[in-house]
């Protein structure tokens, strides 16, 4: 946590490079994450006109379960993040930013960078996680009676079923010159 106190009497602002252990908060936040580990923030943070710049490289890594088979996928992660901060004594003059989504309010007198890593490594979960092998194959899983089938696989499926319940597709040739 950075106190805003602290930040405005930085005039160069603060630079951090910390280890962080977030696990536990993480997976409380979304279960469906198995694993976090090696979470890492470098960056920088400084005051510039009511505005609190908080500016850093985020590198982690996650072990999610596949969207196909369930299997744990581990992946290594790296992504800039750049939040503003605005204090609630400013909020009238920063409204704009705010009600914009632009800018956050910091209601405590402390920035949190457990918290921002934490909301960000959220953002960051892919909607769908294929291990190397399933990425690399088309095989899709399936059982007795039962497949998972690709958005287009189900599309020309849709599509034939509609062709076979036309009630006039055995008219098909009726008026056919031969």
């Amino acid at each position: 946590m950075f106190s805003i106190l602290e930040i405005k009497k930085n005039s160069d602002g603060i630079a951090f490079d910390r280890s962080l252990d977030i696990k536990e908060k993480l997976l409380a936040r979304d279960e469906d994450i198995l694993d976090v580990k090696d979470v890492r923030a470098t960056g920088h943070l400084s005051y510039d006109d009511g505005l609190y710049l908080l500016q850093y490289t985020l590198g982690y890594t996650l072990t999610l379960p596949s969207s196909r088979s369930m299997q744990p996928v581990e992946f290594h992660q790296e992504e800039l993040v750049s939040e503003i901060f605005v204090e609630a004594s400013d909020l009238a003059d920063k409204e704009e930013l705010v009600r914009e989504n632009l800018a956050m309010v910091i209601e405590d007198g402390f920035i949190d960078l457990e918290e921002s890593v934490i909301d960000n490594i959220l953002l960051g979960i892919p909607m769908q996680v294929l291990s190397e092998e399933e990425q690399a194959s088309a095989e899709m899983p399936s059982g007795n009676h039962w497949s998972v089938l690709t958005e287009e696989q189900y599309d020309a499926l849709q599509d034939e079923k509609k062709k076979a319940n036309n009630p006039f597709a055995s008219l098909g040739g009726l008026f056919d010159d031969e």
